[in-house]
């Protein structure tokens, strides 16, 4: 399909992802100074962020399935709204819980409603570039960092954590409502030229969860990011604890979020060209040697060059995931299977930041959490071979 407004759908949805992604991630900015005005524990507020994860895996299959029933412009238009609620409400909280329960809950139920229905809505309106275009939606995660969490910082340089929350609350609704409204279904294809891409298997969603296809799609997905989410939390401490200045140490996470847009964008257009099963096969492989080359690194310049070739390596296989379960499944129900593989995958999001705490209690050091990284990594490998060949054209046509 070459209509011109599949790229307008494209910056939308890096618009969406952007923005709910860096809402979400400012926390991170705004622990300090909570802790310090409120006397609340960080283990508290950051038990925030893990709810955000669950939630946001949870109600993004719902999300999906919203998605697919009654289109994206709904179930985007309400995560905006819930969004900037659930920050508004976080900004006002009292109490530990009043907070976790409006940050960690609220708003990681609103950010699941971007991801799967604008990924699949982006993909109904591209049958060439469809690897490109979905690399590109997901720079809005890779840029929220580099945005939103700088703002954030800067607003809490002038004002306080509240009036803070509540500025990007209002910013949130500011871009995202209107945003909102330009999202569009892609026209309905003719049978002739890859109608059968569009409708997909005739089985319903039930049949395509328990499917081959589906359980490799999972497990790839869960393997993947179990084996990153350790390292992209914990490598700023590993920095520090190796010598590296607190507020240096800090940029090597901004090399990987540099590195992780052109890796967007590399392997979006090689998977474009080659196939996106032995790019993505590919990137997991460069992704798991440099988890386990992070055991090696000691001085800022090797932090430096590693985590460029990490950053690149898990940014780059994070969109092609949404192109399998395109080619698998078809339009049809596309949101629904994304948006369950996609809650599959925040479990294994969930384990990295845990378990590399659990690793450094217990041992005393960073050494085992990379080690188990490049393993995870190596497993999600070993499974992605598993995945079987795409079905042909002519099986996808409905009957």
């Amino acid at each position: 399909m070459t209509n011109r407004y599949g790229w307008v759908m494209v910056a939308l949805g890096a618009l969406m992802t952007c923005v709910a992604v860096g809402a979400m991630f400012s926390l991170a900015v705004f622990l300090e100074p909570m802790t310090r005005d409120t006397g609340w524990s960080r283990t508290a507020i950051s038990s925030a962020m893990t709810l955000n994860f669950l939630a946001m895996g949870v109600a993004g299959f719902g999300w999906g399935a919203l998605s697919d029933r009654f289109g994206p412009r709904p179930v985007v238009l309400i995560g905006s709204v819930l969004l900037g609620l659930g920050l508004a409400a976080a900004s006002r909280a009292t109490s530990e819980l009043a907070f976790v329960l409006a940050y960690g809950v609220l708003v990681g139920v609103a950010a699941g409603s971007f991801f799967a229905p604008m990924i699949s809505a982006v993909m109904s309106w591209f049958e060439r570039h469809r690897s490109l275009a979905v690399s590109l939606v997901s720079v809005g995660i890779g840029v929220a960092p580099l945005t939103l969490s700088p703002f954030a910082a800067w607003l809490v340089s002038w004002t306080d954590w509240r009036s803070a929350q509540l500025t990007i609350a209002i910013l949130a609704w500011a871009l995202l409502v209107p945003a909102g409204f330009f999202v569009r279904p892609a026209p309905a294809r003719t049978p002739e030229g890859g109608a059968g891409s569009a409708e997909g298997p005739s089985g319903g969603v039930a049949e395509a969860l328990r499917s081959p296809q589906f359980i490799v799609l999972a497990l790839t997905f869960f393997a993947c990011c179990a084996a990153h989410s350790g390292p992209i939390f914990h490598t700023i401490s590993y920095a520090i604890a190796c010598g590296v200045p607190a507020i240096t140490a800090v940029t090597v996470y901004s090399v990987e979020g540099l590195a992780g847009l052109g890796g967007r964008l590399a392997l979006g257009v090689l998977a474009d060209r080659y196939g996106v099963k032995r790019i993505l096969i590919a990137g997991l492989l460069i992704q798991a040697l440099a988890a386990g080359a992070f055991v090696f690194a000691r001085r800022l310049d090797e932090f430096y060059a590693i985590a460029a070739v990490f950053g690149f390596a898990y940014g780059g296989v994070m969109p092609l995931y949404p192109v399998l379960a395109r080619e698998y499944f078809g339009q049809r129900i596309l949101g629904t299977v994304l948006g369950a593989a996609t809650m599959v995958s925040t479990l294994g999001m969930a384990l990295g930041p845990l378990g590399g705490g659990w690793i450094f209690d217990r041992f005393g050091g960073y050494a085992w959490l990379y080690i188990g990284s490049f393993a995870l990594g190596m497993g999600a490998v070993a499974i992605a071979f598993a995945f079987p060949p795409f079905p042909r054209r002519a099986e996808l046509r409905p009957a």
